[in-house]
């Protein structure tokens, strides 16, 4: 994969978190620059990876071949529209991070052609074990693609997906899902701790467990989730009364009416964010 220059606009957990795999994968730290405002970021990010750190955004994207845009969503407007003068359209691919920014947003700030790379990353990400969606729009080529896929493999796997909606799909099924994932683990530790395991035993053995599972799951991927849970079952067993307490709650139906709740928020924020 050629090297090109890339540009963040933003240098916080997920920024770096893409900086630390590229770096480990052999990319050029000098074709890496990262605006970041805080005089202390600059200086511990430039520590760190010994890549080019500036407070200039314009600066720093006059030359960059790939910007990407990693700044709260709240202030991407304001960031884009500042950037909206001083970038080349034609030649430069950008790449957002930030969650609830349509395209829309972007061709209304940096202009109707801008070659443009929605990403949704998860926080695993951050250990290089993350999934990310991506979507492209129109004006990308397919260079521009493999790049990003390039780029985005630093942190972990890879997911392409065809319409822009289903960004919010990948929100429900990865961007949020950690936090799905914690919950169950936070309740199963506080259960541990209740019956007198300590702190540290219950978080050690449910963390086995977990990576136990996972290995289970991805040594025969042809056995769906469901008969793996059944391999677990014996009739008139333990787990058998565990589970059926979570059907009598109807626990599917609450994962479908949480995994539903991120969509809509996340449509709700792409609205929010085009009125401001």
């Amino acid at each position: 994969m050629t090297q090109r220059k890339i540009t963040f606009i933003g240098g916080g957990n997920m920024a770096t978190a893409i900086i630390s795999g590229l770096i480990a994968s052999g990319y050029d730290k000098k074709s890496i620059t990262v605006a970041v405002p805080s005089e202390a970021s600059q200086t511990r990010i430039a520590a760190q990876f010994g890549v080019i750190t500036t407070s200039d955004n314009i600066g720093a994207v006059k030359d960059a071949d790939v910007v990407v845009l990693s700044v709260k969503p709240q202030i991407m407007k304001s960031v884009c529209l500042a950037l909206k003068d001083h970038i080349d359209i034609e030649k430069q691919l950008f790449l957002t991070i930030a969650a609830g920014t349509p395209v829309q947003l972007y061709q209304d700030t940096l202009g109707a052609a801008v070659k443009l790379i929605r990403v949704m990353p998860n926080t695993p990400s951050l250990v290089g074990e993350g999934v990310s969606g991506l979507y492209a729009d129109a004006e990308v080529t397919v260079d521009d693609k493999s790049f990003a896929a390039y780029l985005m493999s630093a942190v972990g796997k890879v997911v392409w997906v065809q319409h822009e909606h289903e960004i919010n799909h990948i929100i429900a099924l990865s961007g949020s899902a950690p936090g799905y994932f914690f919950l169950f683990l936070e309740a199963i530790q506080d259960k541990a701790e209740k019956l007198g395991f300590s702190s540290q035993q219950a978080r050690e053995v449910i963390l086995q467990t977990a990576k136990g599972i996972v290995a289970l799951a991805e040594h025969d991927q042809e056995i769906s989730f469901g008969q793996l849970r059944q391999n677990v079952m014996s009739k008139g067993g333990t787990t058998v009364e565990a589970l059926s307490v979570f059907e009598k709650h109807q626990f599917k139906q609450i994962v479908d009416e949480a995994m539903q709740a991120a969509i809509r928020r996340a449509q709700e924020m792409e609205v929010e964010l085009l009125k401001q």
